[in-house]
């Protein structure tokens, strides 16, 4: 007996595949040019240090990540840096993604040891690191001589990506049409693009532009 399509839309099941953030998934605009220049060939001499700052779900942690993969780096968040044995990062390239979070001690004690060992530290957070609050003089300096490079809010063809590897992290593969739709419709982060396609596949449904439409209004959702 054949299955009602009912029956199969039942059958799918809502799985959700990791998709690492490689540098080839990149996509390359006016919005993230300047940090994509900046980490090419980054860092060209031993005992840089570098922050990568800009607005929540702009891609900085993409481009990062993109860093680690060509650089072999280890890669810590915020809190992470206090729980780290230092001689395990002496003269490694070292990712301080969420670097506003980790502490003043901790932060400290990373800038000198890259200095002072030969390694690398990219330094990624919302604020450029002049702006960080800290109550140690010695640190306050060396945030603020550290560079800074600054990314953008995510145009057009950065949202688009972000877009795509959302479906796709979900299985599905979206029209054109209706990405173009969904730059165009809601927020432009990260956040936004995972939370939207989030409710078009929970729906089990094709997901169409007509779809994506009657999601963002807001109104019943049409039987197929």
């Amino acid at each position: 007996m054949n299955a009602s399509a009912a029956e199969i839309r039942q059958l799918r099941l809502p799985l959700q595949q990791e998709t690492p953030q490689r540098a080839s998934d990149l996509a390359i605009s006016e919005a993230n040019a300047a940090g994509v220049a900046a980490l090419a060939a980054w860092p060209e001499t031993p005992g840089a240090i570098l922050a990568l700052f800009g607005p929540a779900g702009c891609g900085k942690s993409h481009l990062a990540a993109a860093w680690v993969e060509r650089t072999g780096a280890i890669a810590l968040h915020g809190a992470e840096a206090a729980l780290v044995d230092p001689l395990e990062l002496e003269g490694r390239p070292v990712l301080l993604d969420r670097a506003q979070d980790a502490d003043d001690e901790s932060l400290f004690h990373l800038i000198n040891l890259t200095q002072s060992g030969g390694g690398a530290l990219l330094l990624v957070s919302r604020d450029p690191p002049g702006a960080w609050a800290t109550d140690l003089p010695d640190l306050r300096s060396r945030l603020n001589a550290i560079r800074t490079v600054g990314i953008e809010a995510p145009d057009d063809v950065v949202f688009a990506a972000m877009l795509r590897r959302a479906f796709v992290s979900r299985n599905i593969t979206p029209a054109d049409e209706l990405i173009d739709y969904l730059v165009r419709r809601i927020d432009r982060s990260a956040d936004a693009a995972e939370a939207v396609v989030d409710r078009l596949d929970a729906l089990h449904r094709p997901v169409t532009r007509v779809l994506a439409r009657q999601v963002l209004d807001g109104g019943d959702i049409a039987e197929s």
